[in-house]
């Protein structure tokens, strides 16, 4: 039996109400603020809406520590890090000072409300990556003053992918720091799936084509090669996608590497299963059992998506149960894996 369950990826449904009280001055407490949401809508897609259109139930009746706790102490999992929800769509922001200081907030209010609640809950700062050197004095403020475990690049929305030379000091100041950095998408705008009429064809791409084109840029931009002690984290995407990111890499590389890809010192492939990026899978993907192959058994991490999937029990239960796993390979999956990505020891 595997009992330990380490969350890599839960969240909160932050509200703006909640984060009004948080903001450094001007704006702290400032009520005219919620006339406007404080992130851009995720991509005009009411997700909600349509959730409760399709007769499904909410995650949590409420949305705080407590009910993580409920939820943790209910399904075994030890620890959860959390990340955004509404927030995930700070790339899109347009004003960079308001990006700085909606991040700030919302750090803040994570701190007070969660992480400093009780030390199985965990978190990763929200980036400003508009100004990529407030995003590195955020970084370093959540990390040694919050306790945060490290930074969440929201990539859909931003003037660069997220390998550009621009990006590179936040990924130095992660490596001094020795934290994590996450790509985690949602927002469907930009990706090319802006013509889709119904969501269910937009978010079966989204999520891995977003980690597709940064990591892909990541790879070919030498971030990897020039910042060895860097760990990222592919979220929400799943893995089935990975084997074909390194085949179609290495085929490119291996035609035209050594002009356009002057940095690299390996083929794609190697950086993809070098220890310095790890990946969720979901639990009924087919296809894990070739990743391990692929990437190693080293790499793949549960995440509950919780309060977004609520069905927790099921979900635990049929990574446990899958028989094409090893009980090593589950139990890295399930606890191990996770805490390793996060420095947690």
């Amino acid at each position: 039996m595997i009992d330990r369950v380490f969350d890599a990826d839960g969240h909160v449904v932050e509200q703006d109400r909640e984060l009004l009280d948080f903001f450094d001055p001007p704006y702290r407490g400032r009520a005219e603020l919620l006339g406007n949401p404080f992130f851009p809508t995720l991509d005009g897609w009411h997700r909600q809406a349509m959730t409760i259109a399709d007769g499904k139930r909410p995650g949590v009746d409420e949305d705080d520590a407590a009910a993580w706790l409920r939820l943790m102490d209910r399904t075994g999992i030890e620890e959860t890090v959390l990340y955004p929800t509404a927030g995930l769509a700070q790339g899109l922001i347009k004003d960079p000072d308001w990006g700085v200081a909606v991040c700030r907030a919302y750090n803040n209010f994570l701190y007070e409300n969660y992480i400093q609640v009780s030390p199985r809950i965990h978190a990763v700062a929200l980036l400003p990556m508009q100004d990529p050197q407030e995003a590195v004095k955020e970084l370093r403020r959540a990390v040694k003053e919050l306790k945060m475990l490290g930074g969440l690049i929201a990539p859909v929305g931003l003037p660069f992918p997220a390998g550009h030379p621009s990006y590179h000091p936040v990924y130095a100041e992660a490596e001094k720091l020795g934290c994590a950095i996450a790509l985690h998408g949602a927002p469907a705008v930009g990706l090319g799936f802006d013509f889709f009429t119904r969501l269910i064809q937009a978010r079966a791409l989204t999520h891995p084509f977003s980690q597709l084109i940064h990591l892909t840029n990541i790879i070919f931009e030498g971030v990897l090669e020039k910042y060895p002690g860097l760990r990222l984290l592919s979220l929400e995407a799943g893995a089935s996608w990975v084997p074909f990111l390194m085949d179609r890499l290495d085929l490119e590389w291996d035609k035209r590497g050594s002009r356009q890809a002057p940095l690299l010192k390996k083929k794609p492939s190697e950086y993809l299963k070098s220890g310095q990026v790890f990946y969720n899978c979901d639990v009924k993907e087919h296809i894990i059992p070739t990743v391990v192959a692929m990437v190693g058994e080293d790499l793949l991490l549960y995440a509950s998506d919780f309060p977004h999937e609520h069905d927790q029990d099921d979900t635990i239960a049929t990574l446990r149960s899958r028989e094409d796993l090893s009980q090593r390979v589950r139990a890295k999956i399930l606890y191990h894996n996770g805490r390793k990505v996060y420095g947690l020891r």
